[in-house]
């Protein structure tokens, strides 16, 4: 159905960010919740959530193709990181 596999592409991204939710953790536990705390916890309490996805994503856009070559972990955080910047700044809109 899609010319260039987006559907295909948008599956494995989404499998990549869901296995993003059991690495990377500080170690905390998110108030009531049975969540641990992620570093993006402690960048919205900061208030620099949206900065910290906007470099982000410029760090791994950037070393995409030098870094381990043609890297596709580094486009998937890409996406990952964009996803997450749309919905920290969807109520700007």
């Amino acid at each position: 159905m899609y010319r260039f596999n987006e559907d295909e592409i948008v599956k494995e991204a989404l499998a990549y960010i869901e296995s993003t939710y059991a690495g990377h953790y500080v170690g905390n536990r998110a108030g009531d919740k049975k969540e641990e705390i992620q570093t993006i916890d402690v960048w919205r309490t900061l208030g620099i959530e949206s900065e910290s996805c906007q470099s982000n994503i410029l760090k791994y856009i950037m070393r995409y193709g030098k870094k381990d070559g043609f890297n596709k972990k580094d486009l998937l955080k890409v996406i990952h990181y964009t996803v997450l910047l749309w919905h920290f700044t969807q109520d700007e809109d």
